[in-house]
């Protein structure tokens, strides 16, 4: 269960850990913490994707390593046997990126699940929302990596000749052919040898943020994908809309491992 609906979270808060993993482009000019202090669904409690992430690299919130994802969740509370819902409150579905970094560190990938429609859809119902800070208890949290669902910069460039997996790019098509600037000053514009782009809004309904039903989904990735492959590497600017493609396309491929290239264009691109 991958998606939960507003309405099973309702009637679920008190069952529930929640996240509110909200995460926004630099040059979008929102501060997503402050937002989440003036409001964010009851019990709740802020993620925050650049912090808890690998503060040794210069690469934008790549995986921390497993102590630090240990400590990182035990401060925040959360159990090993919790059933955990992520929200977001961004156009880039950020709270993938937080769903993927769970199941990589080990947690059951049926106790962890993203609210299908975040807090946009949450308010367009009129459910409720507060500004009262969560109280945290500290717990004890372990974890276990799960190396497969990740991808190195070496890896991705021996598979060009070797083409054991696709890699398929959530950017812009306008990014991905190298025709718009990228958001980040030192990255080059273009986009990795024999990848194929499926810009992740294609799988979002607009109007409330929700992802499109299993039938449109289907539809959108046999376009460029044997939707029966599971090696598939997703990638993207900077490993958070990459998420939103591999949590989409477990939807219809149940078999398949959600497995992301962490350094993403912001590593591929990068002007030395």
């Amino acid at each position: 269960m991958s998606l939960v609906s507003t309405n099973w979270l309702i009637e679920n808060l008190n069952n529930v850990k929640i996240i509110d993993s909200s995460w926004h482009l630099p040059n979008q000019n929102r501060n997503p913490k402050k937002e989440y202090f003036n409001e964010h669904i009851i019990n709740s409690i802020f993620f925050d994707i650049d912090k808890n992430s690998d503060q040794k690299t210069d690469l934008p919130h790549m995986l921390p390593k497993t102590i630090e994802w240990e400590n990182i969740v035990s401060k925040l509370g959360i159990a090993n046997k919790d059933k955990i819902i992520i929200y977001d409150n961004s156009d880039l579905i950020s709270s993938c990126r937080c769903w993927y970094t769970f199941i990589y560190f080990g947690h059951d990938p049926n106790l962890v699940s993203v609210l299908n429609g975040g807090l946009k859809k949450w308010k367009q119902e009129n459910k409720p929302t507060v500004k009262s800070e969560t109280i945290i208890n500290p717990s004890n949290y372990t974890a276990k990596e799960n190396k497969v669902m990740v991808k190195s910069k070496i890896e991705i460039e021996k598979n060009i000749s070797l083409n054991n997996f696709k890699v398929i790019d959530a950017r812009s098509l306008e990014r991905f052919e190298g025709k718009a600037p990228e958001p980040r000053s030192n990255v080059r514009s273009g986009s990795i040898e024999g990848s194929s782009c499926l810009p992740f809004n294609q799988i979002i309904n607009k109007n409330n943020n929700t992802f499109k039903n299993i039938d449109d989904l289907n539809q959108i990735f046999k376009k460029i994908v044997n939707t029966e492959d599971n090696n598939i590497v997703f990638s993207c600017g900077s490993g958070i809309t990459a998420s939103v493609l591999a949590l989409a396309y477990s939807l219809i491929n149940n078999k398949y491992t959600p497995t992301i290239y962490d350094g993403s264009w912001s590593e591929y691109g990068l002007i030395k």
